[in-house]
């Protein structure tokens, strides 16, 4: 597995990838230290673009997330993990519907390796903590930068926000029969189809069909989408 490191702190970088080559979970072809010598070393040449680009948010100029929104764009196929200090819905939730394909808290750079297999593997991964600030878990105001806070204080919900949820469940409800509803409720719990198939005992070309159709009605591109409308609607 060859990987590349994005981070603003040259120290993580090196750490990260002494310990995954010394553990022989990836080779690293390159680290940056912004979002715009990310994107530029990802398209160099197609020999640096790699399997799995592990990126920070906050970073000095482009930060992540327009970064990988660019080399999204331009190669939907690749697969971006972040890693990162900030532990915010917000952030979190920008993260995931650009089409990453993980998101984790910079707390045990042991866990770092296990999450690029499952990335690998075709799987999402989202930390425990990651997905309680998705369901509404713990307070998601403290680390949330100026610009993404909310108007409510002292932790209350705002109301603009649990109304816009409410509108979004409603809608779910309306559109999705209960099959599809059933398949979205798992796709939100990290259940690959093959996983879903055995839970709900249907073949996985008819999860396959029933998460299509999810989207389609839904106007969303992928399963991880699906999964953050789910969780924000029903928390």
């Amino acid at each position: 597995m060859r990987i590349a490191i994005v981070d603003d702190d040259p120290i993580v970088c090196q750490s990260l990838e002494t310990i995954l080559t010394a553990t022989g979970a990836a080779d690293v072809l390159w680290t940056a230290n912004d979002g715009d010598d990310a994107v530029g070393r990802y398209f160099a040449a197609p020999g640096t673009r790699p399997d799995i680009l592990l990126i920070d948010i906050q970073m000095p100029g482009r930060d992540g997330l327009d970064a990988a929104r660019e080399i999204l764009e331009h190669d939907p196929a690749a697969r971006i993990l972040f890693l990162t200090t900030f532990a915010d819905r917000a952030y979190i939730t920008r993260a995931m519907a650009l089409g990453a394909k993980g998101y984790l808290i910079k707390q045990d750079v042991t866990a770092v390796g296990p999450a690029l297999q499952a990335v690998m593997a075709g799987q999402v991964v989202l930390g425990s903590d990651v997905l309680g600030k998705l369901t509404g878990g713990g307070d998601t105001t403290a680390s949330t930068p100026p610009s993404h806070r909310h108007g409510s204080s002292g932790g209350q919900e705002n109301p603009d926000e649990a109304g816009s949820c409410s509108a979004d469940a409603a809608a779910m409800e309306s559109m999705l029969n209960e099959r599809e509803r059933e398949v979205a409720a798992l796709v939100a719990e990290g259940l690959d189809n093959r996983d879903i198939a055995k839970r709900l005992h249907f073949s996985e070309g008819t999860v396959r069909n029933r998460v299509s159709g999810a989207l389609d009605k839904l106007g969303l591109t992928n399963r991880t989408q699906l999964a953050i409308l789910w969780i924000n609607t029903h928390r």
